[in-house]
């Protein structure tokens, strides 16, 4: 069977992408699959959006962890994206560290890169490449989207949104029925309310 290609955008600070990534994990284990991680920002698709005053303060610090992985990439190599997506997730949603600086400080040393690395949180140095990178996703989607986008052998939506990770076999029947959905070519939507929110566990 033909390996099968995943391209996936996350904000670390998106507990529902933090979801589906996991579930892309599980689906590595029992499906030939090639997937690669990119960066997109929730602060950068928000900022031109009127938003209270404590979402206003959350994309504000959401900055730093998104701009910190970028630095990374560009000075260490893109294979360092998915490590410190995988430290920083963990933090933020399974032992729940709200300290932006805490969680990259300790995501930096728990992956092996330099602590330096934590200035570019507040830096716009690399924020042309960020953005390069969030629009390469957004492009595919539009703009009326979050987190994750998920291209699925080239054909991306916005999700797939799920609140548990599947397993073993169960993750590999979801994928199958992504890629069915995705080979063709004049579907776009599927959706309900969500009655729950997202849990890592």
């Amino acid at each position: 069977m033909q390996k099968q290609k995943a391209d996936f955008w996350f904000d670390p600070a998106c507990p529902f992408a933090w979801v589906t990534s996991r579930w892309i994990g599980e689906v590595e284990k029992v499906r030939d699959l090639e997937t690669e991680w990119h960066v997109m920002s929730l602060s950068v698709l928000n900022e031109a959006r009127e938003l209270d005053h404590d979402y206003q303060r959350a994309m504000d610090e959401n900055w730093g962890p998104v701009r910190v992985i970028i630095a990374a990439s560009e000075l260490h190599g893109a294979e360092n994206i998915k490590p410190l997506y995988d430290a920083m997730g963990t933090l933020i949603h399974q032992e729940k560290v709200s300290d932006r600086p805490e969680v990259i400080r300790r995501a930096l040393e728990q992956v092996g890169l330099p602590a330096d690395l934590a200035q570019y949180a507040d830096s716009d140095e690399y924020d042309k490449q960020l953005r390069a990178s969030h629009r390469a996703g957004i492009d595919l989607v539009g703009q009326d989207v979050g987190t994750p986008v998920v291209a699925i052998n080239g054909t991306a939506f916005f999700g797939p949104v799920i609140t548990r990770v599947p397993r073993g076999e169960e993750a590999g029947m979801l994928w199958d029925s992504a890629v069915g959905l995705a080979s063709f070519p004049h579907f776009f939507e599927l959706k309900r309310s969500r009655t729950e929110q997202p849990s890592a566990v």
